[in-house]
């Protein structure tokens, strides 16, 4: 009996030697986290359109439509805010132009819109190659086989 009640006596100071502990310990497991949501810059949004546009466009080169008008949106590219502002540097605005210039000869010179196509979609890529890598993969499922 002696024993047993050594060992509850034991026990009940071990718990309350624990809860001493437990109050003594700030809180550190209750952050307050703040959900951001990503917005996206206005380049970005502008590229999203672009692929889309594009498309919608190799679709109708692929089955022999009209390819119809060149979207005047894509102008905006050369002044379209990007994430970090100093990407938008000569070589950028090199490639923006081979893109541009690719874009209209489609329209253009309909006669060889896949074989224009495809050299805007290699701009693309070129430069995507320097800039930002992770939409290469993405963007060559644009290239009309």
């Amino acid at each position: 009996m002696k024993q047993f009640l050594s060992l509850l006596a034991l026990i009940v100071l071990m718990s309350c030697q624990k809860k001493a502990e437990e109050k003594s310990c700030p809180i550190q497991h209750k952050k307050e986290s703040k959900f951001k949501m990503y917005q996206m810059s206005e380049m970005s949004l502008l590229m999203e359109q672009m692929f889309a546009d594009n498309m919608r466009l190799k679709s109708r080169i692929m089955t022999g439509e009209t390819v119809g008008k060149f979207p005047e949106h894509f102008n905006k590219i050369h002044k379209a805010q990007m994430t970090d502002p100093a990407e938008n540097d000569d070589f950028f605005q090199e490639q923006a132009d081979a893109y541009l210039i690719a874009q209209h000869l489609i329209y253009d010179d309909s006669a060889q819109a896949k074989k224009h196509f495809n050299a805007g979609v290699d701009a693309c890529i070129h430069c995507h190659e320097a800039k930002c890598t992770g939409p290469i993969e993405r963007i060559k499922k644009l290239y009309i086989p």
